[in-house]
């Protein structure tokens, strides 16, 4: 598996923050509480509640490990770069596709990737070819679809209306 950007906009870490506190005060407690209530009904063994209450605090407790490991790993990119016009993380990026459809992405980290928000990224096909592109060039997108051709209308630093 390719290796992962560890770049992150301050909100998509603050997101990742968010539910590794929901996780750990809200959640693992509330089953925590389900198991003990379960495990105090007697036979465990053929105690549904309390094998799905154990499971899901296996579940819980794995992706508390993982997000406490990412965002460790993670590294917030809080401020635009110099360069005006030109795509780097955390753009908001308008383009035009050969059918003259347009589209508004955001080039974001792997973590906060969201296909209908339009949250692409950095790593993906598209990501890829739409670094350090300016407005007005056109730009030849790699994809599993086929390739495709798109047309950089517009690059900013606070979300395109």
């Amino acid at each position: 598996m390719a290796k992962q950007s560890d770049y992150i906009t301050p909100e998509g870490a603050k997101k990742l923050r968010d539910e590794l506190t929901w996780l750990w005060k809200e959640e693992r407690p509330r089953v925590t509480q389900g198991v003990s209530d379960a495990a105090a009904e007697g036979d465990r063994s053929e105690n549904a509640e309390y094998i799905y209450g154990k499971k899901r605090l296996r579940e819980i407790d794995r992706r508390l490990r993982f997000l406490t490991q990412r965002l460790d790993a993670l590294t917030v990119v809080e401020s635009p770069p110099a360069q005006a016009g030109k795509i780097f993380f955390g753009a908001w990026v308008r383009l035009e596709n050969e059918e003259g459809d347009e589209v508004v992405y955001r080039v974001v980290g792997p973590d906060e990737t969201d296909a209908p928000c339009g949250f692409i990224s950095i790593d993906s096909p598209m990501g890829k070819a739409l670094l350090g592109r300016c407005e007005g060039e056109e730009v030849l997108v790699r994809r599993p679809a086929g390739d495709a051709v798109f047309t950089v209308l517009e690059v900013g630093y606070l979300p395109l209306r």
